[in-house]
């Protein structure tokens, strides 16, 4: 830790939770600086409590600093007192470890999770004093890279980055770092690296690539402009995940986060092929970790961090294949040492409910499923895989077993949608809790009877899914079908032991014009920035007038974006990227969800989604199994 913190003590007693800029956690790196050639600060723009709980810079920064030639640091989002603060009196904003500021850095590398940080990004850059625009920035400022799930349609956001890594940034950082290495030792231009960047593999340089524009708007071109670098560019993957280092002394925050455990990555990627998430297709094909070395691993990150719960963390934990094997294991080890174990994304069925009945309070927990749509038609549609019988039956299972709170997730505005589908939310919950009034005598209605909470949020179509053609709902479409659902929730015969609750609609409409934007938003994610706008992921910072002004003052039609149903040849801004699914494939999902066609998932038929390209995880149990 440095000698000397970046913040007087006057500031931070009269800041919110000063222990978020300070340092110096258990498990922190620090390094001398005399003796690294690379000082790389890594960033989440978001305030602290959250970017911590995030694993993947955990992963990224154990990894880095792993390389006895690379200092990597940790950076957060300053909250709104300090920022205040930070800009009246001119200072910098800081690395956590040594507490120098983030210009003197050879990296600043920020994780793209969530389209609504993106004003967030410009704050980092802007209190940073880096040129928030890549053209103006020379050789005295570090090369902005940009990774993670936004990073796979990075146009929106492109003139702020040098450099996009698609994809698991295990594979290319050490080939990125030394080609660093070479430039600052050559003394060679920021732009003859990137270019040599751009040649990595996994590298997008947005200021190498150039967007022509049709009269109507869409794409018409997109092209290089060099002959010697790629107009594809292919998404990094670890192949060998079994074999994959993963870090067991996470940095231990002083404060509570978010995810305030240990967590333990199982897996990667998703068999289910649900047609609006991104995330399943994003991170194909499904690779798992080796069982044994999951628990030792877990046993040694609980005794170097401390945590008194450990989750297991993965798209889908129940569709790991020594799932039991591993939370049996768990369960005998963590009972003794009173550890409490989390198991998220668990499917319902006889096995979960007896693992979640070992390891939880009964009485005092709620049972979570994602049914998305309340009609078996529209689960159809989005390929959810998810029957009315498996919902009531898992449903039933738990509240013979001695549950009576169940949480509900749906979504509505999806594609094909229709007011019966809508109202088949209220019926299905009302469903629900008759078969807990049927199963359940009232004698053992411990804790008063079922209390069941159904949440909506609105359906946005993003990249790389078979809904990325697909028409978004307007914000009073969204409102109107919330409305419609509470009205059938009201209507049903249970409707007292019924909670519900929906998202903002203003932010999913903002959300949905990043998430399919081109290069010509990002004039106005700059104008927002300049007119106040951050942390509008936080519903009391949210500033929609302002953004709709930007909108207005630019010329920006927000339905182009939004409500248009794209044509089946359209070229989108992000088809010079390839996440491995091809565009294709996505098409006749696409097509089949129109007619209501489901797809089965990957452990039982290959769909030919494409991800074999990799040769790795479950798309080579195929192979096995034909051999």
């Amino acid at each position: 830790m440095s000698d000397k913190l970046a913040l007087s003590d006057d500031i931070l007693m009269n800041i919110e939770k000063p222990a978020r800029y300070i340092g110096n956690e258990i498990n922190c790196v620090i390094k001398n600086k005399d003796e690294i050639d690379i000082r790389f600060a890594m960033c989440f723009p978001d305030v602290y409590e959250i970017g911590m709980s995030h694993i993947g810079i955990q992963i990224l920064y154990d990894m880095l600093n792993k390389y006895e030639d690379v200092w990597c640091e940790r950076v957060y989002s300053p909250w709104i007192d300090l920022d205040k603060i930070m800009r009246e009196r001119n200072i910098r904003l800081f690395a956590l470890e040594s507490q120098d500021p983030v210009k003197e850095f050879d990296f600043l590398g920020l994780t793209l999770q969530y389209e609504m940080c993106y004003t967030n990004i410009l704050q980092v850059l802007d209190l940073s004093g880096i040129p928030l625009l890549s053209k103006d920035r020379t050789e005295d400022d570090p090369i902005v890279i940009g990774g993670g799930p936004c990073s796979y349609n990075p146009e929106p956001i492109a003139d702020f980055f040098d450099i996009f890594y698609i994809g698991e940034g295990e594979t290319k950082y050490r080939e990125l770092l030394d080609l660093y290495k070479e430039h600052k030792k050559n003394n060679t231009s920021r732009y003859d690296f990137l270019v040599k960047a751009a040649k990595l593999g996994g590298m997008y340089v947005p200021c190498l690539y150039e967007t022509d524009y049709n009269d109507d708007g869409t794409i018409k071109e997109f092209r290089a402009l060099r002959d010697d670098i790629p107009l594809k560019i292919y998404k990094e993957i670890v192949t060998d995940l079994e074999n994959e280092d993963y870090p067991v002394k996470p940095v231990v925050p002083f404060i509570r986060c978010t995810q305030d455990r240990a967590v333990v990555e199982i897996q990667r990627g998703c068999i289910r092929g649900c047609r609006f998430c991104q995330a399943g297709q994003l991170y194909r094909p499904v690779r798992e970790r080796n069982v044994d070395d999951l628990k030792k691993k877990a046993m040694q990150i609980l005794a170097n961090t401390g945590h008194e719960e450990v989750s297991l963390s993965s798209l889908s934990s129940s569709d790991f294949s020594k799932i039991e094997e591993l939370t049996d294991f768990l369960i005998e080890e963590c009972s003794r040492k009173y550890i409490n174990i989390s198991l998220p994304s668990l499917r319902i069925d006889n096995y979960s409910l007896d693992t979640f009945g070992k390891v939880q309070d009964v009485h005092k927990s709620s049972l979570t499923f994602a049914p998305e749509a309340g009609s078996q038609r529209m689960r159809n549609v989005i390929n959810k895989g998810l029957t009315e019988e498996d919902i009531i039956g898992g449903a039933s299972m738990a509240f013979e077993r001695g549950w009576s709170k169940v949480k509900l997730y749906f979504m509505l505005g999806l594609p094909g949608e229709t007011e019966e589908d809508i109202k088949e939310i209220g019926v299905l919950c009302d469903k629900i809790a008759r078969a807990y009034f049927d199963l359940v005598p009232k004698e053992k209605r411990i804790g008063g009877p079922v209390q069941i909470t159904a949440s909506t949020s609105f359906f946005i179509p993003k990249p790389f899914t078979a809904f990325q053609w697909a028409s978004m709902n307007t914000k009073d479409d969204f409102l109107n079908k919330a409305y419609i659902t509470r009205t059938s929730i009201l209507s049903q015969l249970n409707q007292k032991r019924i909670k519900y609750n929906w998202h903002e609609a203003d932010v999913s409409v903002l959300e949905g014009v990043f998430a399919r934007g081109d290069r010509r938003l990002a004039p106005a994610i700059h104008e927002a920035y300049n007119r106040g706008c951050i942390y509008d992921a936080w519903g009391e910072y949210y500033k929609n007038d302002v953004w709709m002004q930007v909108f207005e003052d630019l010329g920006i039609d927000i339905e182009f974006y939004t409500t248009r149903e794209r044509d089946l040849d359209e070229i989108f801004p992000w088809d010079f990227i390839s996440c491995g699914v091809d565009k294709e494939w996505l098409k006749k999902e696409w097509l089949k969800s129109k007619e209501g066609i489901v797809t089965e998932n990957c452990k039982k038929k290959c769909s030919g989604c494409g991800a074999f390209r990799y040769k790795t995880g479950i798309c080579m149990e195929h192979v096995k199994k034909e051999a």
